[in-house]
């Protein structure tokens, strides 16, 4: 496989963009399963891109069973240092309107079903921090595309992230409000962790489809999927000048997670997981 240093993770209408060209598909096997769907690498304004849909072709993994890790995992074996996450949200704010954009620098994991939260398992303990989960850096350009493409940027907030597939109770919308939230999701976690510990630089563009179930009419798919579509263009347009502005050389502090993260003895890794976790440990076991 070639070799990317930018990847994404969102829905389909990313990777079927006008402007991505050379496009190669490859089937990737990884230690956790195969990803959701083959990874999609394109050339879009001079980069290779990888893509996954996060759901699969046509939609079939629930926000529960998308193999979060093997989808981590793919894009790190491929070379990937920086991971656009797009993702669909629920608004918890008056002024974030469906249509706007939020880019949150902080995460509450209000999941309740066992994701696959860690790569670090069995075999090789490591304690990531992720204090602030999301890329500074990355975050920062991401506001900026968005807005030269037009759109409505708000910059920071906190993401929580439900378990799904059901959508909330109004007590529960409510109750997340008076936390503090900004907007509701059911997939950033444990996406932006996973990142983490893989070394990798994650931002998240959320788009509002709706006010999730506080305000006014609750949400539904039909709400969701039509502010997509609307959506569809703006979403690219905004990939598209984040991936312009990526310097790909840029050292990063997301690229050292594990610099004072790993717990257990050299002479106590177990030899299995050192081969599971090979591209994620490269830097400290040759």
């Amino acid at each position: 496989m070639e070799s990317v240093t930018i990847g994404v993770i969102g829905g389909s209408g990313l990777y079927k963009m006008p402007d991505l060209r050379d496009i190669e598909q490859y089937n990737v096997v990884t230690p956790f399963g195969n990803p959701s769907a083959p990874v999609i690498v394109g050339t879009l304004r001079g980069k290779r891109i990888a893509f996954i849909p996060r759901h699969g072709i046509g939609h079939i993994f629930t926000p529960t069973t998308v193999p979060y890790r093997a989808n981590i995992f793919a894009l790190k074996m491929l070379g990937v240092q920086r991971i656009i996450g797009v993702n669909a949200c629920g608004s918890l704010r008056e002024d974030h309107r469906p249509g706007d954009i939020v880019i949150p620098d902080q995460l509450f994991d209000h999941t309740t079903q066992d994701r696959g939260r860690s790569f670090f398992d069995t075999g090789l303990v490591a304690h990531v921090g992720v204090a602030d989960p999301f890329c500074t850096a990355l975050s920062e350009l991401a506001v900026q595309a968005v807005r030269a493409a037009g759109g409505t940027a708000h910059q920071g907030g906190t993401s929580i992230t439900i378990e799904g597939p059901r959508f909330s109770t109004r007590g529960e919308s409510n109750i997340y409000r008076q936390w503090g939230c900004s907007i509701i999701g059911m997939t950033t976690c444990p996406e932006a962790f996973l990142a983490r510990e893989a070394e990798m630089c994650y931002v998240s563009m959320s788009h509002v489809t709706d006010y999730d179930v506080w305000h006014q009419e609750p949400v539904n798919v039909e709400m969701v999927v039509q502010t997509l579509h609307r959506n569809l263009t703006l979403a690219q347009q905004a990939l598209a000048n984040l991936v312009r502005y990526i310097e790909e050389d840029e050292d990063c502090g997301c690229h050292h997670a594990l610099d004072t993260a790993i717990m257990t003895d050299r002479e106590k890794l177990s030899k299995e997981a050192v081969q599971r976790l090979g591209p994620i440990l490269e830097r400290f076991i040759p």
